[in-house]
């Protein structure tokens, strides 16, 4: 059953890139969003997205990255640009890659003015800008907003430039864009991805233990690490989202097989909601006793601060005396476990000595990490998390 379902190959998808431009987003003055979103919603289409670009208000730049971009992908969306004033050159830019000019379009100057008269005001000179779109375009009317969109075909390819306001774009893609493209591209596949979440091994073992797996087609399978964790995303393109579950549930099955109880959850799932379920399990509450480290891990545990009595961290734990102190807290709080913790950050390695207390048990171990300093108590606390996981 395995490598039938394995073996399945889609028809072949279009592939999309996205051109987001601005030079305020260059300047990290406004986050781009817009990106985020036509991601997911290429993914949702069945659309394959290899590229995305972050560009400024220059037309020659905006201009070359169409073309070059017209020369890989079927789909090119550009967001921003599409305003009234001098620095938005998008419509310029279109019509540049296209060797040709922009032309006014009166209708959609009235779009545009009869917009601004419902805001109860009247359309400057200036908006008129937006009336002009490049020579063999089609323009689309933006009903949310004052700067129409527009799309134009090279061949069987196309460009869409969209408005850069995250309402407009969103609306646009929703009821014009995704329609057109279902259209032209015969859109009638889903790509749908599940995540397996890794703690206590690293990515080149995980690597080691399912790389055979990362060979496939469709699903896909790909590593992404993190400080203490490693997620494994499974990524399958079917004609409909039960399908491509359907696709993902024997790789799925057979990672979790292979890697056992190092998968702690799976997609939205963090190792605290695993850590908050099993004291809840157990009725048991938790005391964190902590040195070298600030006050994030207690604030990640207390998230949902009615399911456990919960006591914030105490940096008086002395150094080298986890068990004296894990015993002295125990026993005047017998109602709880007492977690510990030393974090001894360095510039080549961070050291990571924990341990739990549970009634007259004490377990401990003791960790080194030897990646970049600024991450090294994202490491330790997802060590903590990990070991008292295993240890609850």
């Amino acid at each position: 059953m395995l490598n039938f379902i394995t073996s399945i190959k889609g028809a072949a998808m279009p592939s999309i890139e996205i051109i987001a431009i601005g030079t305020e987003l260059l300047l990290g003055e406004i986050q781009d969003t817009n990106t985020r979103y036509l991601a997911r919603a290429a993914m949702d289409a069945g659309i394959d997205l290899y590229r995305a670009t972050l560009i400024g208000d220059n037309p020659q730049r905006i201009t070359g990255a169409i073309q070059e971009a017209l020369n890989r992908a079927d789909i090119i969306i550009t967001t921003g640009g599409l305003g009234p004033t001098v620095d938005d050159p998008t419509r310029l830019a279109v019509a540049m890659a296209a060797g040709t000019e922009l032309e006014f379009r009166p209708e959609l100057w009235e779009q545009i003015t009869s917009r601004f008269l419902r805001y109860g005001r009247n359309a400057t000179e200036n908006n008129r800008r937006q009336a002009y779109i490049p020579k063999g375009s089609v323009g689309i009317e933006n009903p949310v907003g004052t700067a129409p969109a527009f799309y134009m075909e090279f061949g069987k390819r196309i460009v869409i430039s969209l408005p850069g306001v995250p309402r407009e774009m969103e609306y646009l893609y929703t009821h014009a864009v995704l329609p057109l493209l279902q259209d032209k591209f015969q859109l009638n596949q889903t790509i749908v991805a599940k995540v397996l979440h890794v703690s206590g091994l690293g990515e080149s073992m995980v690597d080691d233990l399912i790389g055979d797996l990362e060979t496939l087609a469709n699903p896909t399978v790909g590593l992404l690490a993190h400080p203490g964790q490693v997620d494994i995303r499974v990524t399958a393109k079917a004609a409909s989202k039960e399908l491509a579950a359907a696709l993902i549930q024997p790789i799925a099955e057979d990672i979790q097989q292979r890697l056992g109880d190092n998968i702690f959850g799976s997609d939205g799932i963090t190792l605290e909601d695993v850590i908050i379920q099993k004291l809840t399990n157990r009725q048991k509450g938790l005391l964190l006793a902590l040195h070298g480290m600030g006050n994030t891990l207690a604030k990640r545990l207390n998230a949902d601060a009615n399911s456990i009595p919960f006591s914030l961290h105490d940096e008086s734990l002395y150094p080298g005396m986890l068990e004296a102190a894990a015993r002295a807290l125990s026993a005047a709080n017998p109602e709880v476990l007492v977690l510990t913790a030393n974090y001894i950050p360095g510039a080549d390695r961070q050291t990571l000595e924990v341990g739990v207390i549970d009634g007259p048990v004490w377990k401990t171990d003791t960790r080194s990490y030897g990646g970049s300093p600024l991450l090294g108590q994202h490491w330790a606390e997802n060590i903590i998390l990990d070991f008292l996981r295993r240890n609850l």
